[in-house]
């Protein structure tokens, strides 16, 4: 059984579409990313001291696949800081009928993780709200962090 999270979702686009939004990685979830999302190698993301990882891009498939690889990761409010290294985000793209599927799922996130409460309910929000209307209507929610962050008690350490 796999318990790593994962969530789907729907919409009219063309595949090719979604693949460019997911690749707009700063539309959807961080305008703090440094480096380029759209193509095989790194990227960083941060919020404040909260949250930090590099991300390495090892796939992309037009229209159809974008595999992330977290080769480093640290968060301030948990005790395993390194949660998330080594594990891998994957975003699967479907054409069906006349919708297009998008499967996430980030593979290595499982409930005994410390963060898993949090980061589930975080990529949730981001996926299934902020991804979905990049895709859906041309403008997502990104830079969410600090919402959640007050919604969980996560203070920032400097």
């Amino acid at each position: 059984m796999n318990e790593s999270y994962s969530t789907s979702f729907k919409v009219v686009q063309s595949p090719e579409e979604v693949f460019a939004a997911i690749n707009n990685v700063r539309g959807w979830w961080s305008e703090e990313i440094e480096g380029n999302t759209d193509e095989l190698g790194l990227f960083k993301y941060h919020y404040q001291d909260i949250h930090h990882c590099t991300i390495e891009i090892t796939e992309l498939i037009l229209g159809q696949k974008v595999v992330w690889h977290i080769t480093d990761n640290y968060f301030n409010f948990v005790k395993d800081k390194s949660e998330w290294k080594d594990t891998n985000i994957v975003f699967e793209i479907d054409k069906k009928d006349d919708a297009t599927e998008v499967r996430f799922s980030h593979l290595g996130l499982v409930p005994a993780y410390e963060c898993y409460e949090i980061c589930s309910d975080s990529w949730g929000n981001y996926i299934n709200g902020s991804l979905h209307d990049l895709i859906s209507n041309g403008k997502g929610q990104p830079n969410q962090s600090e919402r959640i962050a007050k919604k969980q008690g996560i203070k920032n350490n400097n």
